[in-house]
């Protein structure tokens, strides 16, 4: 039984399975994940899997066609997003087209949130699998290659959405969230057996990079957050403290050319108790593989100091909004007094900060955006990124944005400029698209381009190597867009 898994072909180094996919300014490109955790329980189980990066591989759809004919799968996995749903039904098509007898699925939080919306899209598509996906794409398998010829029953599946021989869409019960994450392979071994940890490249993290999650979930109610809403649920299951280690050791015996291992949990800091076991276990085992991690700003003081002992080099925190009432009507559960106190605690442990910085929340007005400036240069993190809201289908953020009125349009190739950046898709009271963008724009250089934070940056290149080359390649890479040579409008926004 042969399963192609495929992060389909679509723009160069198409972020596609990040929290809000797009082509980034930094060029950055994330590892395809959760596909890439969905191949490592279907190689445990015996599948033979050939997983493709489209995007960061440089193939079309051309190549990707005469690799799937030359594999001929049996069932082809393929990943997608709200940005790209069009064109990742067309490629479905297409393979099916060459090879009618292959069975298509797509994953992803978009199909999971539209599934019979995506079924109707094209015939092509036999199943999305909604959710949590890893053991439903290996039940699915199971299914087909038990039924040797003959049509698969589908219907005891979980987390399946499909469609009959009558051409009929059903859809069966949810699965339920994973609970023994240990049981899942390790997704770094994935990495080494298929891709190149070299294609990948985040501007926070020393370069190559490579991703993996220690737990799945999220506490907290981000109204705008997508995994938690459509994948992983709001309950934070953890893998052990000893299955992570193995994992960091892993890596860095099997892949000695990774520098920095990023850790993709939605909030890594949501169990201070397990962050200090996770970095006592680290440092007991030696560990020298700098990682990145996804923060809360009410991060325990106590878990930054041990965690920096065991190897953090940077945190990610999405600290939104300065304006307290736009925070809160976010969902966001936090207080802009304890953004400060965390960047001093930050400061003290020697741990760098990325601070995330949004605008079109509810309730946003010019005010409100100034005071999130303001914060974003009081704070003054190592890096950061200022965003318009981006209301993906599955979200809360998106149900409040449609039923406002306040969505530019329903069309998905909307949510992408034509060079693939990220769109802005909102219209708010007294702040259409294009002010949102206007913002993004001016903040950006108002944080980067001040005289002191350039020649911070000067100096760090200059007397810590190991950060010389990301900084040099995000900048450059950034740098063109901190300079638009014309006026650009709402379809180019992001």
């Amino acid at each position: 039984m042969r399963v192609l898994a495929l992060n389909p072909p679509f723009h160069r180094r198409y972020s596609r399975s990040q929290r809000s996919p797009a082509v980034i300014k930094s060029g950055v490109l994330y590892y395809p994940l959760w596909l890439a955790y969905a191949v490592g329980v279907l190689e445990q189980d015996g599948f033979q899997v050939k997983l493709v990066d489209a995007p960061a591989a440089g193939l079309d759809l051309a190549a990707v066609l005469g690799l799937a004919e030359g594999f001929r799968p049996h069932l082809a996995v393929l990943d997608t997003g709200t940005p790209s749903i069009h064109n990742d039904v067309a490629v479905a098509a297409a393979i099916k087209k060459r090879l009618p007898g292959t069975f298509v699925l797509l994953v992803g939080p978009h199909v999971t949130a539209r599934p019979e919306e995506t079924l109707r899209l094209d015939p092509a598509i036999d199943a999305v699998a909604r959710g949590e996906y890893d053991y439903t794409v290996r039940d699915l398998a199971r299914a087909l290659a038990g039924a040797k010829g003959s049509a698969a029953p589908l219907d005891h599946l979980e987390g399946l959405s499909w469609r009959d021989g009558a051409g009929s869409v059903l859809h069966n019960p949810d699965r339920p969230l994973i609970e023994d994450l240990d049981a899942v392979p390790f997704v770094s071994q994935v990495y080494r057996r298929h891709l190149r940890v070299e294609d990948y490249f985040y501007s926070i993290a020393r370069h190559p990079p490579l991703t993996i999650v220690t737990g799945r979930g999220c506490p907290h109610r981000c109204s705008f957050c997508l995994w938690p809403a459509t994948l992983t649920g709001h309950r934070y299951r953890r893998r052990s403290v000893a299955s992570v280690a193995d994992e960091v050791v892993a890596v860095a015996h099997d892949l000695p050319q990774v520098r920095e291992i990023v850790i993709e949990d939605d909030t890594l800091t949501a169990d201070p108790e397990r962050c200090i076991a996770l970095a006592r276990e680290l440092i007991r085992r030696g560990n020298r593989l700098p990682f990145t991690a996804n923060a809360r700003a009410d991060m325990d003081p106590e878990a930054l100091r041990e965690l920096k002992q065991a190897g953090l080099r940077l945190l990610c925190v999405g600290f939104e909004s300065g304006d307290q009432a736009v925070l809160d009507a976010l969902g966001k559960g936090a207080r802009v007094e304890d953004f400060y106190r965390f960047r001093e605690a930050a400061r003290q442990a020697g741990v760098r900060v990325h601070g995330c910085f949004m605008a079109g929340g509810p309730g946003e007005t010019p005010a409100t955006l100034a005071r999130t400036l303001q914060l974003a240069l009081e704070l003054s993190p190592d890096t950061a990124q200022f965003f318009p809201l981006m209301p993906y289908p599955g979200s809360p953020a998106y149900d409040w944005a449609r039923r406002e009125g306040y969505l530019a349009g329903e069309d998905y190739h909307t949510w992408l400029t034509r060079d693939g950046l990220h769109n802005t898709v909102l219209n708010l009271p007294g702040l259409p698209a294009a002010e949102l963008v206007a913002w993004c724009d001016r903040a950006r250089r108002a944080f980067y381009l001040r005289p002191h934070y350039l020649a911070a940056r000067a100096w760090e290149m200059v007397t810590q190597p190991a950060e010389a080359g990301r900084i040099w390649r995000a900048g450059r890479t950034f740098a063109r867009y901190l300079f638009p040579t014309r006026p650009r409008t709402p379809r180019e926004g992001g």
